[in-house]
């Protein structure tokens, strides 16, 4: 594969694929994102950047054509307007696909996201299973997946990654709070008991899915998947292995539900709290997929478990607190703002 163009490559997922990429051989890699591609690999020679919006249907075609597939990562996160993730998730999916088809690009990986389920009762959740939505962002996943079946019917390749939440290097954002008070010496509340199952998933885990997505047969590929981790226990299990790592001797602490969620509910109205709906709404449920489906027909098997995960991101973490020290924001490549949740954390 000589060409492979990688929208929303400058964000957390992006930079890891295409360090995958790069190390199966792939000979040039092409990057269009409205956020500046600021990694090392810049200067390199097989790295094209160009600043553009999966919006702008000139700047997509430009970057699609010669190449030999297309990933979209470009994603509006929750934190957005809901304008901005509709436009975004929907107008760019229907972009790019539209320049694939101009330009005879063989396929095109759309990155979905496990929020396309809502918040169902049963578990695990399969890929025929019914999409309901949370929020803004889920039912925009959606509607882009929509179109991606209809580029499919047209004749299209259009393999669906639906991954569970995935961390690792590069990785701030909600999880750097976390990270931030296990590393300052404090324990962390757990949103109920924490005796819940939350499956996650490493990055890593989820390059090899898209790469196998990339390579195998049409036949094999030209559907969904859900992508997540093979070993998982309860969050409190999961999350403590970080407090144990960070070695201050701290625990998990669970905490009544229904009032820990209408007080981050109004935080949130505040504009006091970088966390949204998804996050503390699905906190103390079970929310864990099949990767049935991805281990028969990709040869899926996941490296890392839950606790692997967390532990190599909060190592990756602690090793590069100097280089966003001070800096926020709404990506996953920044830490998000704490607002009154810093001071909470001192009674932990």
């Amino acid at each position: 594969m000589k060409t492979v163009l990688v929208t929303g490559g400058s964000g957390f997922l992006g930079i890891n694929l295409i360090r995958v990429l790069r190390e199966k051989g792939v000979e040039k890699i092409r990057v269009l994102d409205i956020a500046d591609f600021d990694y090392p690999e810049k200067s390199e020679p097989w790295l094209e950047f160009t600043k553009g919006d999966v919006r702008d249907l000139k700047a997509v075609e430009a970057c699609v054509k010669g190449c030999d597939a297309v990933v979209n990562t470009a994603a509006a996160l929750p934190l957005y307007s809901p304008e901005d993730i509709r436009t975004t998730e929907v107008d760019g999916v229907r972009n790019v696909l539209a320049a694939c088809r101009t330009f005879n690009v063989p396929r095109m990986v759309q990155i979905s996201s496990t929020a396309v389920y809502g918040v169902p009762k049963r578990h695990p959740i399969y890929e025929d299973d019914e999409l309901i939505g949370v929020g803004p962002y889920g039912h925009a996943k959606i509607e882009a997946e929509g179109i991606c079946r209809a580029a499919r019917a047209e004749g299209q390749c259009v393999p669906v990654i639906r991954p569970k939440s995935f961390i690792g290097p590069e990785r701030l954002g909600v999880f750097a709070l976390f990270y931030d008070w296990a590393y300052t010496g404090h324990g962390f509340p757990m949103i109920g008991s924490g005796n819940n199952r939350y499956q996650l998933m490493d990055v890593a885990d989820l390059c090899e899915a898209i790469w196998a997505t990339l390579t195998l047969d049409e036949s094999k590929v030209n559907t969904e998947f859900n992508i997540g981790a093979k070993e998982f226990t309860t969050m409190k299990e999961d999350y403590q292995a970080v407090l144990d790592r960070a070695g201050h001797g701290k625990k998990i602490r669970g905490m009544p539900v229904k009032p820990l969620v209408l007080i981050l509910r109004i935080l949130e109205k505040l504009h006091l709290s970088p966390l949204y709906p998804w996050v503390y709404e699905t906190a103390s449920t079970d929310s864990f997929v099949s990767i049935e489906r991805a281990e028969r027909l990709l040869g899926f098997q996941p490296k890392y478990s839950n606790k692997d995960a967390l532990v190599r991101n909060y190592d990756w973490y602690v090793a590069h607190l100097p280089e966003f020290a001070g800096r926020t924001g709404v990506s996953h490549r920044v830490p998000w703002k704490q607002g009154l949740l810093a001071c909470a954390k001192w009674f932990f």
